[in-house]
């Protein structure tokens, strides 16, 4: 079970885990942001299938907000023991699956529109 509490002490005078959350946390939001408009893009313009990517999008985005924060308290403790932070394998997964769904969703609108 995670503590509740966010350590006392205070090791890193860079706060490294405290940029990686927040990294995280800005994809995330930029990830519901562009989901959001998708959806309403496609919405106004009666375009289902679209719609669909927007809010899949917008629900990725939450998950991955969820997920920072669930991960906040591992990072920490990596930190504690000198391990990295960086979760290459997710972050390089989120990137592709990013890009990849982006570019799915702007196909399907610029069909849609032509």
């Amino acid at each position: 079970m995670r503590s509740a509490r966010r350590p006392g002490r205070r090791f890193d005078v860079g706060l490294q885990h405290e940029r990686t959350s927040l990294a995280w946390e800005r994809t995330a939001f930029a990830m519901m942001a562009s989901g959001v408009l998708l959806a309403r893009f496609a919405g106004e313009a009666a375009a289902p299938v679209v719609a669909v990517g927007g809010v899949l999008q917008t629900l990725a985005g939450a998950a991955v907000a969820v997920w920072a924060e669930w991960r906040y308290d591992d990072r920490h403790r990596a930190l504690q023991r000198g391990d990295a932070v960086v979760h290459p394998v997710a972050a390089s997964r989120l990137g592709a699956a990013t890009v990849g769904f982006t570019a799915i969703a702007l196909g399907a609108a610029l069909f849609h529109v032509l």
